[in-house]
């Protein structure tokens, strides 16, 4: 069994592809993903802080063999 990766989204994003990085990680919808951040940022103090330090953690997934760099292409997926 191959071992999941954490990586930031680079199709589904809205800032920096971190709520749909851990959604596609943890198999689930986006969007509950995305509310629970918006709750820890308003309720919890230090939710701003958590999502900032993500982006930098998490890293973007490498880019196919022959794509120059481009996540986009040899995906498969309308871009």
């Amino acid at each position: 069994m191959e071992k999941k990766k954490l990586y930031r989204s680079v199709t589904d994003r809205k800032i920096a592809g971190v709520c749909g990085g851990i959604a596609e990680y943890l198999n689930v919808d986006v969007t509950i993903v995305r509310l629970v951040a918006v709750l820890l940022a308003l309720f919890a103090s230090g939710g701003v802080w958590l999502y900032i330090i993500c982006i930098f953690v998490i890293p973007e997934p490498p880019a196919a063999e022959g794509t120059g760099g481009n996540p986009y292409e040899n995906t498969g997926e309308p871009v």
